[in-house]
């Protein structure tokens, strides 16, 4: 079997016959042409033939039949046309971010944005990078929210992910809501390796699953959450909405607030389930530690390769048939080479 760029010839050894057949050809040609004579029907065998146009077409039969034989030997080796697809398979790994919405992430110490703007420009850049496993999108606030289920359709993330934004749900801080909403997601995945990243910048406040009844079940269904603790923490500047009582219109005002982060819990969520803590005080740090955990939490890719060959015998097939059909043609009609 002979192959290159996708064509290949599935019987090569019939590929001998075609050069044979050429050679053959060429050594009667050459053979004639050193001695032999032409004899046509009606004509004695001892006299020269003149040089007429039946003459000089004498060759044509044995050109045709042996093209025709060399066409039909290309044929027998049965050239084929392949295309290459190639399958993608993996191990498994299943991930779901889970992303606190809460009010204190429009906190603007991560200059020029606030923290949301940030975490989801660093999400987004996750999300492009898991291409070969499944990823989903929680939101967390007082209550939890699945905007995307584990799920290889990148664009669908990046669409749930625009979606996202500040007062879209009740506001709070429960971690163990968004932790338990993002273990559901998992629940029954058959994937080797389940992760969480927990996304938060306070401290559980709210919520009707304890952060540690959460934590519990993780360790039960063996997935690992790593948690991101965002902001300075302290006093930090934050652009509310107020609406006047008086005349009921809303207005944006920037005040400064008191955020703190309970990196206690978080580090206990990490470190009870196999994950690890994280704490980003500006945009790179975050996008640092997205890109720390995309390293840890790499796909075993396997590649399948399949190829589909395509039958291409049928034209030289046709050739051969009809060249030889045109070589018996000429030779009834006269055109011929004989010795003397």
């Amino acid at each position: 079997m002979t192959s290159l760029h996708g064509f290949r010839f599935e019987e090569p050894l019939w590929l001998l016959a075609a050069i044979g057949g050429v050679l053959v050809v060429l050594a009667a040609v050459l053979r004639e042409r050193r001695g032999r004579a032409v004899i046509l029907p009606g004509l004695s065998a001892h006299r020269r033939v003149p040089v007429t146009w039946r003459v000089r077409m004498r060759f044509v039969p044995v050109l045709l039949a042996g093209a025709g034989l060399v066409l039909g030997a290309v044929a027998l080796a049965r050239p084929q046309h392949g295309s290459l697809r190639q399958n993608v398979t993996t191990e498994g790994v299943d991930i779901v971010v889970a992303l606190d919405v809460s009010g204190s992430m429009a906190a603007e110490d991560f200059q020029p944005r606030n923290r949301l703007e940030v975490a989801k420009n660093v999400v987004r850049d996750f999300f492009q990078r898991r291409t070969q496993d499944r990823v989903g999108l929680v939101v967390f606030a007082a209550k939890a929210l699945t905007k995307a289920p584990p799920t290889t359709d990148t664009g669908l993330l990046q669409r749930q992910l625009d979606d996202v934004k500040l007062d879209m749900l009740p506001d709070g801080t429960a971690i163990g809501s968004g932790l338990a909403t993002a273990l559901a997601r998992l629940r029954r995945s058959q994937a080797k390796s389940k992760v969480i990243v927990l996304v938060t910048d306070g401290a559980n406040n709210t919520g009707e699953i304890d952060p540690s009844t959460a934590t519990d079940l993780a360790k039960a269904m063996q997935v690992r959450v790593y948690t991101i603790g965002v902001g300075r923490g302290g006093r930090v500047p934050i652009t509310v909405k107020v609406r006047d009582p008086n005349t009921g219109t809303v207005a944006s005002r920037r005040m400064v607030t008191e955020v703190e982060i309970d990196e206690a819990l978080l580090r206990t969520i990490a470190s009870a389930t196999g994950g690890e803590f994280f704490r980003a005080t500006d945009s790179a740090s975050l996008q640092t530690i997205f890109t720390r955990i995309d390293a840890l939490e790499k796909s075993e890719i396997k590649l399948a390769t399949y190829q589909r060959y395509h039958e291409l015998f049928y034209p030289w097939l046709v050739a051969s048939v009809a060249l030889l059909g045109g070589a018996a043609l000429a030779w009834a009609c006269g055109l011929r080479v004989r010795p003397v």
